[in-house]
């Protein structure tokens, strides 16, 4: 992983305190209580009110539950606790969030935009590593994945893709996806996400 990882800044470590401050504000707009969030995302109680609280760093699975419940992608509620977004996105400045419990790490190259529509993200996965979404953060979603080095495989609409260095899949998610990285070694991808 350490090799994947080379050039990547270090995760801000006050992300996860502005995350949890969100999730609880978008929780409170809505009236709902712990139980009833945990009713519509399928994520426990406790767990919820640990990670609105920033005593966890919530997993990329989490997050894809809360944003299909809240109706905006994980760079939409990710942007939503950054400063306002630049035109121009130096490399040093693109926030980096990881999962490493999953041996995953995102790094959001051009940030989403009320004004836009799409947004590019830059993801690694350590040999191993297994990630599965049970659902799109916004049905529908346009995604197109494209292997910069090693390889991936990609679960849509119950279909698996091997793709490798180079290899591009183009969907529309509307059900469960997985990431997977089988190995040899670590996989790079970018991930460009187009809002319907």
């Amino acid at each position: 992983m350490k090799r994947a990882l080379d050039g990547l800044q270090a995760p801000d470590a006050q992300l996860d305190t502005r995350l949890g401050s969100r999730l609880a504000a978008l929780r409170a707009e809505r009236g709902w209580s712990l139980g009833e969030l945990a009713e519509r995302s399928g994520i426990s109680r406790s767990t919820l009110s640990r990670a609105e609280r920033a005593e966890i760093s919530p997993t990329a699975s989490m997050l894809n539950r809360l944003c299909a419940v809240y109706g905006r992608t994980m760079s939409q509620l990710l942007s939503e606790v950054e400063s306002e977004p630049a035109l121009l996105v130096r490399a040093a400045e693109q926030p980096v969030w990881e999962d490493r419990s999953a041996g995953f790490v995102r790094r959001s190259v051009s940030p989403p935009d009320a004004g836009l529509r799409a947004e590019l993200v830059e993801g690694h996965l350590a040999e191993g590593a297994d990630i599965e979404y049970d659902r799109p953060p916004v049905p529908g979603l346009e995604q197109h994945v494209w292997v910069l080095e090693g390889a991936l495989d990609v679960t849509v609409q119950e279909v698996e893709h091997r793709l490798g260095a180079g290899d591009c899949l183009r969907m529309r998610v509307w059900g469960p996806t997985r990431f997977r990285c089988a190995g040899p070694g670590a996989v790079r991808y970018a991930l460009a996400v187009v809002l319907p």
